[in-house]
């Protein structure tokens, strides 16, 4: 199972972006996914989460009305829609894949075994 994080990249204040997570290897339709960031010196956090057939969502605080998550099982991949940035966004995103079975969608990473290598996001002020 591997994952593919894209679309990140240097943006100013307020621009938006869209990051992409291509997985292959595996039953993506049978896996509630996850964005979660982590910026230098912090730990990583929860950004947001999708169940298998996009039904709910979940969205941390600080980027609730502006980050927008979804997921196309025929491609299988996934998305996160970032508008409105601000330089507290910047950070290595990450996708992550809840392979361990269930529909269920959680706010920390313990519970996604399947990470991809992250893209960066950089917002200037």
């Amino acid at each position: 199972v591997q994952l593919q994080a894209s679309g990140g990249g240097l943006v100013h204040t307020g621009d938006s972006l869209r990051l992409s997570c291509a997985a292959s290897g595996g039953p993506f339709v049978s896996w509630p996914m996850a964005w979660f960031r982590q910026a230098p010196g912090k730990e990583r956090e929860f950004v947001s989460a999708i169940s298998i057939r996009d039904d709910r969502t979940t969205y941390a605080e600080s980027v609730k009305g502006r980050f927008t998550i979804s997921r196309n099982n025929a491609k299988n991949t996934m998305y996160l829609q970032m508008n409105g940035l601000k330089p507290e966004d910047t950070a290595v995103y990450y996708c992550g894949a809840k392979t361990g079975g269930g529909d269920f969608i959680v706010p920390y990473s313990d519970g996604y075994g399947v990470w991809g290598p992250g893209t960066q996001v950089t917002v200037s002020s």
